[in-house]
């Protein structure tokens, strides 16, 4: 994915692109200021905000509802834009980037789950977590790879334990299921990246802590980065940093015990 955010840059005067850095973050905001319009008022949400995210790590952002914290969460994940600042990958800014690359990215590098989910009512569980994997392809590539990209989906189904609700519609599946199938949709396409904005968030205790001993066993097993947005201190306490947002400023920053 770095030749393709390259790919999209003009060369410098040398000729010379910049190229991975390990000793840089995986992923970073760097002093992102974002606000909102209602009508004729200006609503400013984030001022100025740093945050900076290890290959390989599970970080918590928790604070009050307005903080901004999924607004922040959106910005890294180039659902939005910052007005100011900006989003960095591997190094690299991504977020001035031409639109069809950003569709890209958030296609191949970045894997998001939701708090309400977001699945489509008339598709099956199987269908649903397919849904990436059908926008990334062409019909014809698709059609061509079907068996193949069918048996991933369903693998990844069978991890998140659902390998029993394939032909289910999302009415009949329960807040626990309608979160794994959307951790499912999340991994199908084999996200570098994981960011989940309350992912907790409409279940009830037991079941959010299976849903986060589930995110954390991909973070640990496979190495994949996860960025949590969650309003629950023991949820957040789980990760291995705890980003704390107040009034769209990082307040404090917690390493995990």
């Amino acid at each position: 994915m770095t030749a393709t955010i390259e790919a999209a840059r003009p060369a410098t005067k040398t000729g010379v692109r910049a190229t991975f850095d390990s000793a840089k973050p995986q992923l970073a905001a760097v002093a992102v200021e974002k606000a909102y319009r209602k009508g004729e008022h200006k609503v400013a949400v984030l001022h100025g905000v740093h945050m900076a995210v290890d290959r390989g790590e599970l970080l918590s952002i928790v604070g009050q509802s307005g903080s901004g914290k999924s607004t922040l969460l959106h910005l890294m994940g180039l659902l939005d834009s910052p007005d100011v600042g900006e989003v960095m990958l591997d190094g690299q800014r991504i977020d001035d980037l031409p639109a069809h690359t950003r569709d890209e990215l958030r296609n191949r590098v970045f894997g998001f789950i939701f708090q309400f989910y977001h699945l489509l009512p008339e598709l099956t569980l199987l269908e649903n977590v397919l849904a990436p994997l059908m926008i990334r392809h062409s019909l014809l590539t698709y059609w061509r790879q079907r068996k193949e990209l069918k048996d991933d989906a369903r693998a990844i189904i069978d991890r998140v334990g659902l390998s029993h609700r394939l032909k289910h519609r999302p009415k009949e599946l329960s807040g626990g299921e309608l979160q794994r199938a959307a951790i499912a949709r999340a991994l199908v396409a084999r996200p570098q990246i994981l960011l989940a904005d309350e992912p907790t968030g409409n279940l009830d205790r037991k079941t959010g802590r299976e849903i986060m001993d589930l995110l954390a066993d991909l973070n640990r097993a496979d190495g994949l980065t996860v960025v949590m947005v969650t309003h629950d201190e023991s949820i957040a306490a789980l990760g291995d940093r705890t980003v704390r947002l107040a009034e769209g400023r990082t307040e404090t920053i917690r390493a995990a015990a």
